[in-house]
């Protein structure tokens, strides 16, 4: 999908939502025989019910704390890959006989190439460079300007610095003395190093795309924490009210569905308020000390990932709270709750490991197209531009028709299970009573 789109989407599906909402408040507002369940006024206590969830949910010290933990460790994630990657250790090459000045600084060239720093160290011999080799005090050897001298053989997926040092300057004396071999000219010579290389063409055009796989790979982990976060608090809010009898004073005073609506709004609200903190700490962070993290994750990323976000807490968020309203203890949710997590984690996982692996995998794009996973795998999909806008939008039409049924499903099991206490609600009970 070209990045370029997704920033339209995402506002057309704002602009819609706002419309849909704006015409059933214009509909409340023109029937003023029932002035008692007009629009306006279920909207208010929705929305009264949701301030109050918010105001509690932000107040606790817990969440202050949790919060600060969270941006302190994004910040220190970003931050001391980005502040240790040039501090390595310099490397200590060993110089057996002589080098040209010219040598040295092909040395000390090669070194900045890998990300490191050299320092030349002169050895008596080559018995005293292998001392010194196997002793720690230099990490390779140059003998005679001919040959490299390390500690230990190379395997061929040996990637350490000092490995990389020893191969480039290996290949480099190689150079070297093929040319004065050759016998070439000062002129001959300058002209080899100006080479360039020659253009790679190909007949047929990669279907890897090259992304930011850290960022990535970054925006799925906060999803999934913050779904699963906050999905947690949803489902025991419901059930703590349920078991404190807290609910049934609600109810006396509220309608189910504005109760559970305006609790599900409190939280989405502290959801997206935490997750634009998260992600203005990271960006200021990655600024201030240049991480690779943010190259690449402009506002098309961000506005994916937000929107999957919104999308993914509207509709399993009903879901939970459903669950919640069927128990009373936290030993009864596990089995409930278990088919709405395996989706979760197993969406999680093919996404993490198709960012990690720099394809998009088939069952990648299957899952992009299922309610449950598509928070997750949708966004890499489009990461990876391997999704059209028009099927990124039916995607988005499908989870969004899902978030319906979901919602009338979960309000009306709410609404029969939530002032049922003493024991555990069973589905067969809800259904014969509703038949």
């Amino acid at each position: 999908m070209n990045s370029s789109h997704i920033v339209p989407i995402v506002i057309i599906v704002a602009a819609v939502a706002f419309s849909a909402w704006r015409r059933r408040r214009r509909r409340g507002t023109d029937t003023p025989r029932r002035p008692v369940r007009s629009s306006a006024r279920l909207h208010g206590v929705t929305w009264l019910v949701a301030e109050s969830e918010f105001r509690q949910r932000v107040r606790g010290r817990a969440f202050r704390l949790a919060t600060l933990f969270v941006l302190l460790a994004v910040a220190a994630a970003i931050a001391v890959p980005s502040l240790t990657k040039g501090s390595a250790k310099a490397q200590r090459v060993g110089v057996v006989g002589t080098l040209s000045a010219a040598e040295r600084s092909g040395v000390t060239a090669l070194a900045r190439s890998v990300g490191t720093g050299v320092r030349l160290v002169p050895e008596a011999d080559t018995a005293a460079a292998s001392a010194a080799l196997k002793k720690g005090s230099i990490d390779l050897a140059v003998v005679d300007g001919t040959s490299v001298l390390v500690h230990k053989t190379l395997a061929n997926d040996d990637t350490s610095t000092t490995a990389q040092l020893a191969r480039a300057v290996a290949r480099t004396l190689g150079t070297a003395r093929a040319i004065n071999a050759a016998g070439l000219s000062q002129a001959q010579v300058a002209d080899l190093a100006a080479a360039q290389p020659v253009p790679i063409s190909a007949v047929q055009v990669s279907t890897k795309s090259a992304i930011n796989k850290p960022a990535v790979t970054a925006g799925a982990i906060l999803v999934f924490i913050l779904l699963t976060q906050y999905l947690s608090w949803t489902l025991t809010g419901v059930m703590q009210e349920k078991a404190n009898r807290v609910v049934e004073v609600l109810l006396a005073t509220v309608r189910p569905l504005q109760l559970l609506t305006g609790k599900l709004l409190g939280i989405a609200a502290v959801v997206f308020g935490q997750a634009a903190l998260v992600v203005a700490v990271a960006f200021g962070v990655g600024k201030g000390v240049g991480s690779d993290l943010i190259h690449g994750a402009g506002p098309e990323l961000l506005g994916s990932q937000f929107l999957w976000l919104v999308l993914g807490y509207a509709l399993y968020s009903w879901l939970y709270a459903a669950v919640g309203s069927m128990v009373e203890r936290q030993d009864q949710v596990q089995s409930l709750a278990l088919p709405l997590v395996i989706p979760l984690v197993f969406g999680y996982i093919i996404a993490l490991t198709s960012a990690g692996s720099g394809s998009p995998s088939t069952l990648l794009k299957v899952l992009a197209y299922l309610p449950p996973t598509a928070p997750f795998a949708m966004p890499v999909l489009a990461a990876f531009k391997a999704v059209s806008w028009w099927q990124y939008l039916i995607s988005i039409a499908i989870m969004l028709a899902a978030i319906a049924g979901a919602a009338r499903l979960a309000a009306g099991i709410y609404r029969r299970a939530i002032l049922r206490t003493g024991r555990r609600v069973h589905f067969r009970e809800l259904f014969h009573s509703s038949s």
